[in-house]
């Protein structure tokens, strides 16, 4: 059985390759994880346009890591979500 993971902004629980990993290792550092097995505390995203609207307008990020997400942060999931715009 494959595993499920909930998006952060949808709470729907959805099968793990569906997902993208936003993981924030040791140093505080936040990084698009694709493989889904780098070391740290991981967040999960739909790849679905309101999802990602929703992550970015209430900055889910900066909830689930307790922490200031860069803006770059957010243009790159864009950019790995939808391709350049």
């Amino acid at each position: 059985m494959e595993r499920e993971r909930m998006c952060i902004s949808c709470r729907q629980m959805k099968d793990k390759k569906s997902l993208v990993r936003i993981v924030k290792n040791k140093e505080g550092d936040i990084r698009i994880d694709l493989t889904g097995k780098q070391n740290g505390r991981g967040a999960y995203i739909c790849k679905d346009n309101d999802c990602f609207n929703k992550l970015k307008k209430q900055k889910l990020l900066n909830k689930a890591f307790k922490q200031n997400i860069d803006e770059e942060i957010y243009k790159q999931l864009e950019e790995v979500l939808f391709g350049p715009r």
